[in-house]
């Protein structure tokens, strides 16, 4: 018996099996009993099934793009929201995450573009600004066209603390700076947010004073 096995006290009857347990155990909010008790689902699906599964996750680990010019999620080098010629392109929503973005899209209250930092300025986990998409950002910004920038991250002090850095890399540009509306409550993740309360905080977006 394995070492996992002794430490669990569970006798797997495969190493195969205790093997899928240990990989789907990896994933975020799945614990071992969750992992077992996939596994034995998939276990129990005809083998074509399980291989469609297991190619669509190969696939978009190897295929996935990230849209140049916005960083969002995408099969192609231009996402589909970027490359959609309804959107306001004059304004661009900042936002931490994809999850950010796809939350903010199921409110449909919002019709310009993104840009997806990739994170947020945490000294503490050591991660500043170089680490993060701003330069893209400002770039953006310098190309012209952008007439508001709307800062959408979390009501945290690691978002305040981003929005303070970009507002002040953008100061020099003739540019719009506003907020989401603080119906969201401090300390608030956004993608946690339901969707009539993060509309309407999109819609009573106020101007940013840093």
């Amino acid at each position: 018996m394995s070492q996992s096995l002794a430490r669990e006290g569970t006798p797997y009857p495969s190493q195969l099996l205790e093997n899928a347990v240990e990989e789907f155990a990896k994933l975020p909010g799945i614990g071992r009993k969750t992992a077992l008790r996939l596994v034995l689902f998939l276990l129990r699906q005809e083998p074509d099934e399980v291989e469609a599964f297991t190619q669509a996750v190969s696939r978009m680990r190897k295929e996935v793009k990230y849209c140049k010019v916005c960083h969002n999620i995408s099969d192609t080098d231009l996402c589909p929201i970027c490359s959609d010629q309804r959107r306001d392109s004059s304004v661009i929503c900042v936002v931490e995450n994809i999850r950010d973005v796809m939350a903010i899209e199921n409110t449909q209250q919002y019709h310009g573009l993104y840009h997806v930092l990739g994170g947020i300025i945490s000294p503490m986990e050591g991660i500043g600004p170089s680490d993060i998409e701003i330069n893209s950002l400002i770039k953006r910004v310098e190309a012209g066209g952008v007439e508001e920038v709307i800062f959408a991250l979390s009501s945290t002090m690691e978002g305040d603390t981003t929005n303070f850095y970009i507002s002040r890399k953008l100061a020099s540009y003739p540019v719009k700076l506003s907020v989401i509306a603080r119906g969201i409550s401090v300390g608030d993740e956004l993608e946690y947010t339901d969707e009539v309360t993060l509309g309407r905080s999109i819609l009573n977006r106020t101007p940013f004073n840093g």
